[in-house]
């Protein structure tokens, strides 16, 4: 046999050879085989073991304690359904973290994570806690502040809000804003800060409260009502004169604003009857003040408090819009109520 070394290439040689066991082994059945069992043990293997659970707390503040041991934090993680694996949660600490293990503290799980990355962000004490945005609107109760915060806060506890803020007689002193409050804040810690925002902010009118001869428990009590019963600032300021000229001559001060406080009606819901219920907030049968806060108001009703427009009026009414309309008589009033309310 003759070879032609004039066309030999040894590069198309080694390149045929390589297709053809190429060909050979992807078209070898027992590969393919081979394959699939892995491909069908490592999705097993990932879906029992490693994957996070179908009920994994997404959104959730899960807390490591101080002093556990790997096992029992393994046991706490999977009876929260945050693994589904204590053995390779295990693992994957001790691979991650050594003998340092899993860092104790809060951490904040805002969506489901298997269970290497679930080890991995404890090892590292990677917390993930950021800042959640959250708004109190003014004029809200102790109650309903801690509503809007059980509904932003998974982890808040909106009892102990509510007995803390009474027992220290908070109603009034608790400023409406918006808030930035970490996941895992406290019910001490939401008291302590919207207080001390209230606090700042009355520094800021110090000058009028004295100007105005009136208590800060006075001025806070009167912007309570304020805050429910008028829209505006000018209107707020009218009110303001009208309600402390009632005090100053004895006049109860018959303002509806208190009876969702009471007995949770407003103003279109109420009867002759409710008007006699029995509670020292009722300003249809006691005269002055009520003893505390309604609401939490905002600066613009503590200001109104502060300055009063002093004007004739004595009577006062708002239309479902809005709209207010002042009386000086009573006669006058009751035809306010004939022409705009009812």
């Amino acid at each position: 046999m003759e070879f032609n070394f004039k066309n030999y290439n040894p590069r198309n040689l080694t390149a045929n050879i390589n297709k053809e066991k190429i060909i050979t082994i992807v078209s070898d059945k027992s590969f393919q085989k081979f394959f699939c069992f892995l491909f069908v043990v490592f999705n097993f293997f990932y879906f029992f073991f490693i994957a996070p659970p179908f009920s994994f707390p997404a959104g959730a503040v899960v807390e490591i304690k101080t002093g556990e041991t790997l096992k029992e934090i393994s046991k706490d993680l999977k009876d929260k359904k945050v693994i589904k694996s204590r053995l390779w949660f295990e693992i994957a600490v001790r691979i991650s973290n050594g003998e340092k293990g899993a860092m104790s503290g809060d951490y904040y799980f805002e969506k489901p994570k298997n269970v290497f990355a679930v080890a991995y962000k404890i090892t590292k004490a990677d917390y993930g806690l950021f800042p959640i945005r959250t708004t109190i609107p003014e004029g809200l109760t102790i109650e309903e502040i801690a509503n809007v915060l059980e509904k932003d806060f998974d982890k808040f506890d909106s009892e102990e809000f509510k007995s803390q803020a009474y027992e220290k007689e908070l109603e009034g002193y608790l400023f409406p804003d918006t808030y930035f409050f970490l996941p895992n804040i406290t019910s001490n810690n939401v008291i302590r800060i919207m207080n001390k925002n209230f606090r700042d902010k009355i520094a800021t009118i110090q000058d009028k409260i004295d100007a105005s001869e009136k208590s800060l428990k006075e001025i806070i009590i009167m912007a309570s009502i304020l805050e429910e019963e008028a829209r505006t600032l000018k209107s707020k300021k009218i009110i303001s004169g009208i309600l402390w000229s009632r005090i100053d001559i004895g006049m109860p001060l018959q303002v509806d604003a208190v009876f969702p406080y009471i007995i949770g009606k407003n103003t279109y819901q109420l009867s002759l009857e409710d008007l006699k219920t029995e509670s020292e907030y009722n300003t249809y049968t006691n005269r002055d003040l009520p003893p505390g806060a309604i609401t939490n108001p905002g600066l613009e009703s503590i200001i109104a408090a502060t300055e009063p427009i002093e004007t004739d009026y004595l009577y006062y009414l708002s239309d479902r819009q809005g709209n207010m309309y002042y009386a000086v008589s009573f006669e006058e009033h009751k035809k306010n109520k004939e022409l705009y309310v009812y």
